[in-house]
């Protein structure tokens, strides 16, 4: 689908959408429209139970006197009230009853109203958004699907008088839109597909087009560096487990060039950067020897969503051209069950030099990121890191499917990540930690183990990562468990996968570290 942007004009073929605000008044470019219709959307309205309300639709179907085969009133509710995530949700609507009717191409006018609170380019930006988030799908593998249930609409067109100020305006929010689809068709990728060496190629490939700079470790590199935690995971899968780190370096100050993996003290580092991104990448996984119940393991291949939203966001930094120097790393594995698998009751050594009891295989994600957060911070110094990780089904049971748990070190930290997940509509959860979640999680022979018990089990989680946290660092985990993948449709995606955390983290981002 085409979204282009035009000031306001008679459409001539097509449906046409316009705004109503609550109690049923038009905008001025509808109730321009309706006079030229002899009152015929009032008299819909009337007749109707439509009164404007925030997410009400109302379709008059080919009206007499115009060309156009439908009028779409688009309830707005109050003017006042109406953030960026309405009109978003506006986009979104509009696309899916399009779609529905069939329609080809369209054209929605997006009046200034003198109440807004946004600028009206942002209005009409945020409406165009929209429809591009809604519009995505990830249909690759169908290969009999009817005409009819395909989308229809190939153009749409947002008037505004502010057309050229709502094309510079959408132009950044198409990059941030593309990252989300980025990580939407990852996670969306059934795993004999998409496993730790296809993913590191694949996201190399499209973020190398960009500007990011990628690295690989593979398994050698690993072992060199000790990162028995993250190797002991995938030891019982064929596939081999890699290491990806990404380097976006926007603010052009940075000294740039690889670091010398298997070796530390050599070669050049970009070290002290302001911010690091970790994602965890468990690309499938059945639990190991401690193995899943059959029912739903379907769902485990996107049990790599962490990774999947560190590639989004730096797609999306780097094609908008984000002025930051940012170090990203992917710790990608398939845990499965196999005569060389990981054993519960083994000891492991990571590469921060502690060891860790693994009493459960199935607590896997928590041992690959041990090694890749201790790995990126030896060898960049980030001064704060943001990890995220599918990493608990406990967090689901304490916040449900609507917001991420939030764990940190640093409360200064967490406000931003609140604020910035609140604004773009990815909400999160702060969660307590503490000693006594600490101590759930010390062993008997090793210096800790990789479950904590029953009770807890997302914080005990988190505790067993700060761990792996260097004295300093600002440090914020982020449980996307229950948000990664929908069971239904949202008002800006399909159900499947999210893509939640790209535009929070885009949104971190760009209001606290770009220069």
């Amino acid at each position: 689908m085409r979204i282009s942007f035009a000031a306001p004009a008679e459409s001539k073929s097509g449906a046409v959408a316009g705004l109503v605000t609550e109690g049923g008044t038009l905008a001025p470019s509808l109730a321009d429209l309706d006079g030229r219709l002899g009152g015929a959307l009032a008299r819909a309205i009337k007749s109707s139970r439509f009164t404007g309300k925030k997410g009400e639709i109302l379709e008059v179907l080919a009206p007499a006197g115009l060309s156009a085969s439908r009028v779409v009133l688009l309830g707005l509710g109050k003017p006042a009230e109406a953030g960026p995530l309405d009109f978003e949700r506006i986009g979104g609507d509009l696309l899916v009853r399009l779609n529905a009717a069939g329609e080809k191409e369209a054209a929605v006018t997006v009046d200034a109203l003198p109440d807004f609170r946004l600028e009206p380019s942002e209005v009409a930006a945020r409406v165009a958004f929209g429809a591009q988030l809604r519009s995505y799908r990830f249909d690759k593998y169908r290969t009999t699907e009817k005409p009819e249930r395909k989308p229809s609409l190939k153009k749409l067109t947002v008037m505004a008088a502010a057309a050229a100020g709502a094309k510079k305006a959408y132009a950044k929010l198409e990059k941030i839109g593309e990252g989300v689809f980025a990580t939407r068709d990852l996670c969306s990728e059934p795993a004999n597909v998409l496993y730790p060496e296809s993913f590191a190629k694949q996201a190399k490939k499209a973020l190398e087009k960009v500007g990011v700079e990628v690295e690989i470790l593979g398994e050698k590199e690993m072992d060199k560096l000790g990162m028995g935690s993250l190797l002991g995971v995938g030891q019982g899968s064929v596939r081999e487990s890699q290491l990806l780190i990404l380097r976006w370096m926007g603010s052009g100050k940075a000294v740039k060039g690889k670091s010398k993996s298997a070796s530390r003290s050599k070669g050049k580092a970009v070290a002290g950067l302001p911010l690091a991104i970790v994602g965890k990448g468990v690309c499938f996984d059945t639990g190991g020897i401690s193995i899943k119940p059959a029912a739903g393991m379907e769902d485990m291949k996107w049990d790599m969503g962490g990774a999947g939203v560190v590639v989004g966001l730096f797609h999306a930094l780097a094609a908008r051209k984000a002025k930051i120097d940012v170090i990203g790393a992917c710790a990608l594995v398939e845990n499965m069950p196999d005569g060389n698998a990981q054993r519960p009751g083994d000891v492991v050594h990571s590469m921060s030099g502690q060891t860790i009891e693994v009493i459960n295989t199935d607590a896997e994600g928590r041992l690959i990121l041990a090694d890749a957060l201790w790995y990126v911070q030896e060898t960049y110094k980030p001064k704060a890191i943001v990890d995220l990780a599918t990493l608990t089904g406990a967090i689901m049971v304490a916040l449900g499917r609507t917001h991420a748990g939030l764990f940190s070190n640093d409360d200064e930290l967490s406000e931003r990540i609140l604020a910035a997940g609140k604004t773009v509509g990815e909400p999160c959860w702060r969660m307590p930690m503490g000693e006594d979640f600490d101590r759930m999680i010390d062993s008997d022979i090793a210096d800790m183990k990789n479950v904590g018990g029953r009770w807890g089990g997302s914080i005990t989680a988190a505790q067993f990562l700060e761990r792996f946290i260097q004295d300093g660092t600002a440090w914020a985990h982020l449980d996307i468990a229950g948000v990664t993948w929908s069971d239904k449709d949202r008002p800006t995606g399909p159900k499947g996968a999210t893509g939640f955390g790209v535009r929070l983290l885009d949104e971190l981002v760009a209001k606290h570290y770009e220069k």
